[in-house]
């Protein structure tokens, strides 16, 4: 594929995402298959004549949204964003193109919180893409990290995957370095809230930048796990995390699955 392919990708995808606040249906018909589109998103109705039919309401609740930084892996496009409906919320949208059009959307949302424990955001940090070379390479290391450590196949080898505790997080309550984890993970045992990764279902990456999607428990909740990491020198260097549980079944729009 080539850069200007990949760029009009990201372009189309971008453009879809900004329709939600400008309530312009152009992008979305443009853009958006207009009978393969499948939505991932369980609280919104399956096609692209529900995402036509939300603009009016988006518009008038005065959504906003600003995306922060954005990759493409083959058909995929993911884009990092914050929301602002109903209280700013940090999203990442996968987007799926067949023959230059969307045919699929998955994604996470979360509330988001102002400042981490060690005074990030939850969405701030380096936005350009590098090491487009070292793509394959990246997204085997972090799959590796995601089973071993995150499903628990081999914790033993966690500290191999970091270079010593320089580790940027921005996930919204736990600071930095292997010993904000460590930290963060013993305040969760002491409050006896349990969460389990128990399958991986995508890995998308370019470049430094991997996101994995993963299902699994969070206190007891089926919940849907979007772990985005920045790789640097054959290491994990910073990771962002969108959380969301899943919703019931009798709650939900659309009978696809959510992943």
């Amino acid at each position: 594929m080539t850069f200007n392919h990949q760029n009009e990708l990201v372009n189309k995808a971008v453009a879809v995402l900004e329709s939600l606040e400008s309530g312009n249906p152009e992008a979305i018909k443009a853009y958006v298959h207009p009978e393969k589109y499948i939505q991932h998103n369980q609280a919104l109705l399956d096609g692209r004549e529900a995402m036509l039919g939300a603009l009016a309401h988006l518009k008038e609740a005065g959504t906003k949204v600003s995306i922060k930084r954005a990759f493409v892996d083959g058909d995929y496009v993911v884009l990092h964003s914050v929301y602002d409906f109903f209280g700013p919320k940090i999203a990442i949208d996968i987007f799926r193109f067949e023959n230059g059009l969307i045919v699929e959307h998955w994604d996470n949302l979360q509330e988001m919180v102002e400042k981490t424990p060690s005074n990030h955001t939850m969405i701030d940090g380096p936005v350009t893409i590098q090491d487009i070379d070292k793509t394959d390479a990246n997204k085997t290391l972090v799959k590796s990290y995601v089973e071993n450590i995150l499903f628990g196949k081999d914790p033993d080898l966690l500290a191999s995957y970091f270079d010593g505790d320089r580790y940027i997080q921005h996930s919204p309550h736990i600071a930095d370095g292997l010993s904000g984890l460590h930290a963060a993970l013993q305040v969760l045992a002491e409050k006896n809230i349990t969460f389990q990764y128990t399958h991986l279902h995508q890995v998308i990456g370019q470049g430094d930048f991997v996101l994995t999607v993963s299902e699994g428990l969070f206190d007891g909740r089926p919940t849907a796990f979007y772990d985005l990491f920045r790789v640097e020198n054959d290491k994990i260097a910073e990771h962002w995390d969108v959380v969301e549980a899943i919703l019931p079944p009798e709650k939900r729009k659309n009978s696809n699955s959510r992943f």
